[in-house]
C-alpha cells in the first residue's frame, strides 16, 4: 500500500525485485498472490508504486516459508515479522531494501478468495500469480486517488475483454 513517504530506508522496488522475491517464494512454496501497484502494472497498466503488496494465506505454516522466502532481502528486516503477525494486523510492512507490505485480507479479499481467479504472469522464467482485475477493484476499494485511477484503468481492461470474447489485447 503505497504512502507518501516511506522514508530512507527503502529504495523504490524495480522489475527485477519483484521477479527476485517471486522466485524466492516460489522456492519456498509459499502460497502467495500478487495485488497493489505492480498487479495493476502486470495486467498492463502504467504506473509507479513504492512497495510490493503481497495477499497471503495466513497460516502458520505459509507465514514460516515466507517469512524465509524474505530472508534474501538484504537487511533481513523480516526477522522482526512473527507467524502469527498477518493473521493479527492489517498490512505487515516488511521495510528493508524495498518494502514489501504482507496482507492476509485486502479490502475483504484473502487469499482463498482471490486464488480462484488469480492469473499466473510470466515474468521472465518466473512464474507469478497475480490478482484478477476483477480481484484488483475489489481490492482498491478505498479512497486513495491512486486506487480510483487503478479501478478505472482496471475496469476498462475488463470491458474491452469482454467486448473482444475474453481475448485480451
Amino acid at each position: 500500500m503505497d504512502d507518501a513517504h516511506d522514508g530512507s530506508y527503502a529504495r523504490e522496488p524495480q522489475l527485477d525485485d519483484l521477479v527476485r522475491l517471486a522466485k524466492a517464494l516460489n522456492a519456498h512454496r509459499a502460497r502467495y498472490i500478487l495485488i497493489g501497484g505492480f498487479a495493476v502494472i502486470a495486467h498492463g497498466g502504467a504506473r509507479t508504486t513504492k512497495d510490493i503488496d503481497l495477499l497471503i494465506d495466513a497460516d502458520a505454516d505459509n507465514m514460516a516459508r515466507v517469512r524465509e522466502a524474505l530472508q534474501i532481502l538484504e537487511d533481513k528486516a523480516v526477522t522482526d515479522v512473527e507467524d502469527d503477525d498477518v493473521a493479527r494486523y492489517s498490512v505487515v510492512r516488511v521495510a528493508d531494501e524495498i518494502v514489501v507490505d504482507l496482507m492476509a485480507t485486502a479490502c475483504g479479499v484473502d487469499y482463498a478468495d482471490a486464488s480462484r481467479d488469480a492469473v499466473v504472469i510470466q515474468f521472465g522464467d518466473v512464474p507469478v500469480p497475480v490478482a484478477s482485475p476483477q480481484t484488483l477493484i475489489r481490492t482498491k476499494n478505498t479512497m486513495r486517488p491512486s486506487d480510483a485511477a487503478d479501478r478505472q484503468f482496471l475496469q476498462v481492461l475488463i470491458d474491452e475483454t469482454e467486448r473482444d470474447g475474453g481475448e485480451r489485447s
